[in-house]
Formats: structure tokens, sequence, C-alpha cells
């Protein structure tokens, strides 16, 4: 025989007896190639077989085998004639002591744990009051009824946005993740709930995807996963910003009763309120044991001898100023009889050069006396100053000038209806007119 007819004969002896076996052994030597199917070897303490699990059955495996996991495996024993060598051609492969879907659960929940997705320092908080709720759920379900009935009773007027999707079955993992890059792109979004009922771990399992925790992970709005039952856990739930056990939970974590908002602020408010006076309170009776002191009752006397005596000086300037203008007035007169008494043609040009001596001389006397007296008055300005006699004008008191005659306004029946007068307040001076008066 031929070698390709003497493994025809092998063939046919082997494979028939073990067209479905299973088969208890270690995983070993895994390779997983581009083409997608498994290449691997099982073994016990004895011996060792090589095995294959083809790309088509492969899919449907939840988890990935590594080495050293125990499994048990369904398939055929076939020869492989390029190599002469008899394989098990696997059909289904189970971890053994766990169910597949456990542990693919634990597989995914161990890498991503590895990645920080579940890490607490990327959990965002949670809204207090949000205007604009999204939900990932299905809309005939009873998990959408309860959200909403929760939601509408603690605060009746939220705006709340609904992407109905699958929650179980082969092609909910992705109406999921379209929900949740859906709901991304709505404005004004605050916050997103997943959510679904309790049922089995195959019932949960599009929540156990890696796609849907990736668009969790990637969400730009804070999530909340509210899948299941209390006692049930998802990989949705560690990605989360918050897992709430229940979708009713949920909805009353997400939004706060509007009657205890309301009653909160309006305790806030009292508190603020009482504050405040009491810290008006205490200021008031500090101002007053301070403003009362005899130490500023005396400053007070000092201020009011300083400005009493600037506008004696003021009045006394304005005085000798007048009398300077009137001798001099006189002195002019004076000359220009003098001069009118002489014959012009021989005397005018030597009277107008004494005249412009006299006027020159004068004017800077006159000139002279003023800015002595301007020195005069802004020493004593300063002095003035100095010691703040205006202050008291920072609490509306102001002072009155008469226009016409001069000097301060002390009693009203000094003016006249129609006299001007310049009033000086704490920052700036107003312009104003008596328009009626009354003394006493």
């Amino acid at each position: 025989m031929t070698v390709s007819q003497l493994t025809t004969r092998i063939r046919e002896t082997v494979e028939p007896p073990f067209a479905d076996v299973w088969v208890e052994g270690e995983i070993s030597n895994c390779t997983i190639p581009a083409s997608g199917h498994w290449y691997f070897s099982l073994k016990d303490a004895n011996a060792q077989i090589r095995a294959v699990l083809w790309k088509t059955a492969a899919r449907l495996v939840k988890f990935k085998p590594r080495d050293g996991m125990k499994v048990l495996v369904r398939g055929a024993v076939t020869l492989y004639a390029p190599k002469g060598e008899y394989q098990l051609s696997a059909e289904v492969i189970e971890p053994l002591g766990k169910g597949s879907l456990q542990q693919a659960f634990e597989d995914l929940k161990e890498r991503l744990e590895k990645e920080g997705l579940f890490a607490p320092s990327r959990k965002r908080a949670i809204p207090m009051l949000p205007r604009r709720i999204g939900i990932v759920t299905s809309p005939t379900g009873a998990v959408v009824q309860d959200i909403l009935r929760v939601l509408t009773a603690r605060f009746a007027n939220l705006e709340i946005v609904l992407f109905p999707a699958r929650v179980q079955g082969d092609s909910a993992a992705f109406e999921i993740v379209q929900g949740i890059r859906a709901l991304n792109r709505v404005t004004g979004l605050d916050v997103l709930i997943v959510a679904r009922g309790g049922g089995s771990l195959e019932d949960l399992w599009p929540f156990n995807e890696e796609i849907v925790a990736r668009a969790l992970a990637a969400s730009k709005v804070p999530t909340i996963s509210a899948v299941g039952h209390e006692t049930d856990f998802t990989i949705a739930d560690f990605v989360a910003d918050l897992r709430a056990p229940t979708p009713s939970a949920a909805a009353e974590r997400v939004v706060k009763a509007k009657a205890d908002l309301a009653e909160r602020v309006a305790a806030l408010e009292r508190r603020l309120h009482g504050n405040a006076q009491l810290a008006l309170t205490r200021v008031r009776a500090r101002v007053q044991s301070v403003t009362s002191h005899r130490v500023f009752t005396a400053e007070r006397g000092r201020l009011r001898s300083y400005a009493q005596r600037v506008d004696d000086l003021v009045h006394r300037a304005e005085r000798g100023l007048r009398r300077q203008v009137e001798r001099s007035r006189d002195r002019l007169r004076q000359g220009t009889e003098r001069v009118d008494s002489f014959r012009w043609d021989r005397q005018i040009e030597r009277r107008r050069e004494e005249l412009r001596r006299h006027v020159a001389r004068l004017s800077e006397r006159a000139q002279q006396s003023i800015a002595d007296r301007h020195v005069a008055f802004s020493l004593l300005a300063g002095k003035l100053d100095s010691l703040s006699p205006l202050a008291v004008l920072s609490r509306g008191y102001a002072l009155v000038w008469d226009e016409t005659r001069g000097g301060l306004v002390r009693r009203a029946d000094t003016l006249r209806p129609g006299d001007p007068l310049r009033v000086r307040v704490h920052e700036g001076e107003l312009r104003a007119v008596v328009t009626d008066k009354e003394t006493g």
C-alpha cells in the first residue's frame, strides 16, 4: 500500500467510532492565527492529543482559551493526512467547573479592570437635579414604565429622551451601543440610564459585552447602570459612573423629590436670613460703641474748630482782596482827575508812564497778596484735609454757600427765593436755586 492508501485505511478505522466524543483535559500550546481557528493540545498526566476549533465554532465561544485551563471538549477524532497525525476536531468547548458565560464574564472583567475602566477616579458625579435624562431600554417592557412613573412623581417637569433598544438576544448589545452613542449627541443631556429587568446570566449577557462596556466608558454624559435585580452584577455596572440595584432605584437616585428640594431651599433661606440679621446687629452694636467713645467726640470738636477757622480765614482773605481793589480804584480815579487838571498835550505822556507804573505795581502787589493768601489758605486747607473734616459729609451732611453774597449759609432768613447756591456733598458739588424757605 502507498502511504495515502494506508492513511485512508487508518482514517476509515479510527474516525467512525469516535465521531462524537467528550474529552476532558488541560489546554496547552494554544495559538490563534489570523485565520481565527484555534489550535491547541489537550493533555492529562499521561497523554496528549492535538485539537483544533474552527473559526465558525470559535465565534460562538464567549471566553478566550489560555494555557493551563481545564476544559471539556466535544468533537470528532480525525486524521490529518499531510502530517499523519490524528487530532480532535472540536465543535463545543466549555470551561471545566464553570460555564462558558461565567468564564467569559470573569475574563473580561479582569481585563477591563487592568485597563482602569473600573477605577473610582474616573467615575463622575451624577448631577443633583438634571433637566434632561436619557434612557436606553426596551420601549415595551415594564422597566421603562417604572422609571417614567418614578421620575414624573418626583419631578413632573423633567424632559426624558428614550432610545428604544433590545435588551436581550444576539443584536441587543449592538443596539445598546447605538443608543449610548446617539444620546451622547443630544444637546443638553445631563445623565444617561441603561436599564433592563432581571433575568438569568444568559438574559443579561448583552450588558456583559465588551462593546457595551467601552461605549459606557467613552460616554461624555454621566451614566447609570440599572440592570437586573440587586443581586445581579454585570460588566456595565462596574464601568458606569453609578450602579443602581434596580431601574426604579436608578430613577430615585437621579432625581430628588421636588418637595424635598423646595423645603431644603426654604430652610437654607431662613438660615441665611437669620445669620445676616445676627451679623448686622453685631456690626451695628460695634459701630455704636466705637462712635460713642470720648476720643471721637473730642476729635469731632477739633475738626469743627478747624473748619470754623478756615471759614474765618477765607472770609478775611475775601475782604482784604476787596479792599485792595477799592484802593486801586481810588488811586486810578485820583490819577485820572490829576491828568484831567493839566493840559493833556504837555502832561499826557508823562502821566501815562506813571499810570503804567502804578498799574504794574498795583497788579504785582495784588498778585503777591493773593498768592500769600493762597499759600496761607493752602496750609490751613492741608491741615484741615489731614484731619478729614469733610468725612462728616460721607454720612449725608452737606455745606451750602451763597453764590450771591458769598460765605456759608447758616440761617434761612439770609436768603431770598431765586438766590443761587453751591452745595458741597461727600463726592462733588451741586448747583441749586432757592425756591422757597422756612425759618425757625
